[in-house]
């Protein structure tokens, strides 16, 4: 289906509007409960939900350490949603939702870590690691290397739902729940395309450990995003690794490279490469102003979905303070690394790709088969046909919008 036309950053569809009021109503007659955002009821309404040994649910397979940091960021987390947020109900009703599932996850895998220890500590292949802003081309990128049959990768169903499932429960309940956010959301797919079970980033796998990334580019939660920047990354990543480990054991994969992609992997590059020290890099590069531009319109399309007082300006400001710091650390890692590592350009890519992705395989060291390029051009056709170059009419409105203004 044809994307409506986004008239502004801060659009938000008919849809949504309609949701929220509705919420808003049910919880002022009574006819819903509120739903609580303070860290102690959620932790209890996912106890309840869990149903198992809430203990064994807590700390299994993992340190005190990252026991407490969980329980830490929980805590600050949820002070700056009532605090900061100015969630409208919608975005009060998600934000819940979100994360009591995160606790109800946490608590499910510490179950299986509990009983079947070995899965968290799977041996795996160097994984190749893709490096970049968001919106600089990391995706396509990630595509691309996922294409080669010699790699393997994590399917939205996977990173979502990323309890071990037998019976494809996953999946499906990932195609519904992409639905309902189109629903919500009709620009989501022009942004961001999902689908249940093709290649997706590990972004859930760091909001599984309450990482600021995913949840600051939905609320206005800066105390948070601030505190959480300053913490040691440590903890989220040796969750990361163990949900990568487990995937990989479950679903067969855990000899062949996985292509990983998240945008703050920027930011916390040194810890990553700490923990994964056999790493490919693939480092994506694009234009500043441009990244900015689009990762705005990215995070202003997510905030206005939950909040009725979204500042454009504060967005614009405060991305243009998070690209920098995240620039400013990955240079910092990467000045430290000596591993494997190709660097690729948004617009040498735009030129020739297939140039571009031989060079980057030849710096690796990998080598790319007649098959791997088959399915590589393949997904090229499938993304200059989709609904990502949508995104990029919606932001050249936007600049002409901001120049006859």
């Amino acid at each position: 289906m044809t994307a409506p036309v986004r008239p502004h950053p801060l659009a938000r569809s008919r849809a949504a509007d309609r949701a929220d009021r509705a919420l808003a109503k049910a919880w002022d007659k009574g006819w819903l409960p509120v739903p609580p955002l303070d860290a102690a009821t959620l932790w209890n309404e996912a106890v309840r939900s869990f149903g198992g040994n809430a203990r064994a649910g807590e700390t299994g397979g993992r340190s005190f350490a990252d026991v407490a940091d969980f329980r830490e960021r929980l805590d600050r987390l949820t002070k700056a949603l009532e605090g900061e947020a100015a969630l409208n109900s919608l975005g009060r009703a998600m934000a819940h939702g979100q994360l009591k599932r995160t606790i109800v996850n946490r608590l499910r895998f510490g179950a299986l870590w509990a009983d079947e220890p070995d899965l968290a500590r799977t041996r795996i292949a160097p994984p190749i690691i893709v490096v970049g802003h968001m919106r600089s081309g990391t995706t396509r990128i990630h595509k691309l290397l996922a294409a080669d049959p010699a790699h393997s990768f994590t399917r939205y169903c996977d990173a979502y739902h990323p309890l071990p499932d037998r019976f494809g429960i996953d999946r499906a309940m990932s195609a519904l729940e992409i639905a309902a956010l189109g629903a919500l959301n009709p620009w989501l797919q022009t942004i961001h395309p999902m689908r249940a079970g093709e290649v997706e980033e590990e972004l859930a796998w760091t909001a599984a450990a309450l990482h600021h990334s995913i949840y600051e580019s939905q609320w206005h939660i800066p105390s948070y995003s601030a505190w959480s920047e300053a913490a040691d990354a440590a903890p989220i990543y040796r969750e990361f690794d163990r949900i990568l480990r487990t995937d990989a054991a479950t679903r067969g994969l855990a000899e062949r490279p996985r292509v990983l992609k998240v945008p703050a992997f920027t930011e916390d590059l040194a810890t990553l490469l700490t923990q994964f020290p056999d790493a490919r890099l693939v480092v994506s590069q694009r234009d500043p102003g441009a990244v900015r531009r689009s990762a705005v319109s990215l995070v202003a399309n997510q905030m206005a979905i939950q909040s009725d007082a979204c500042d454009l300006g504060w967005i614009e400001e405060e991305w243009r303070r998070k690209l920098a710091l995240r620039e400013a650390r990955m240079d910092s890692a990467l000045a430290d690394w000596d591993g494997p590592i190709a660097r690729l350009n948004f617009s040498a890519l735009n030129e020739d790709w297939e140039r571009e992705i031989e060079r980057a395989y030849r710096e690796l060291g990998l080598f790319l088969t007649p098959e791997a390029r088959r399915r590589m051009k393949r997904v090229m056709r499938r993304g200059a046909d989709g609904d990502h170059a949508a995104h990029s009419h919606q932001l050249d409105r936007f600049a002409a919008q901001e120049q006859l203004s």
